[in-house]
């Protein structure tokens, strides 16, 4: 959604889905991911939709595996718990998308320091 209201709503639900991940669903399943964050929303103009961007950082692979699907599986819970908090008239479909901007990001700081350390 582009626009100030649009940037503006997807800022407010970052912000709120991170809270009812860290707080009533993290309640609900403790084998959560200790480190779960929203890094990007994009709410549809219409407010039908909205694809939330999760990156989820764990040591252990499957549980991180497994911390997505806890999240993506309870969409319909933490659509409730956001109707509950935010006031708009229509309360989108979350479609939620693992981020892996920060994997990526990782690798290539990785490859980065091996050609540095080559060309030493």
């Amino acid at each position: 959604m582009k626009g100030v209201r649009g940037e503006r709503l997807a800022g407010e639900f970052q912000k709120e889905i991170s809270s009812v991940i860290s707080g009533k669903l993290r309640a609900k399943f403790p084998e959560l991911s200790a480190i779960i964050s929203i890094t990007a929303a994009d709410v549809a103009p219409d407010l039908k939709s909205a694809k939330i961007y999760v990156s989820v950082y764990d040591t252990n692979k499957d549980r991180e595996k497994n911390s997505f699907e806890i999240i993506k599986q309870n969409a319909g819970f933490i659509r409730h718990e956001l109707a509950q908090v935010m006031h708009i008239r229509t309360m989108p479909e979350l479609r939620f998308i693992l981020d892996g901007s920060m994997e990526y990001g990782e690798k290539i700081d990785k490859l980065l320091s091996d050609i540095e350390k080559e060309n030493e």
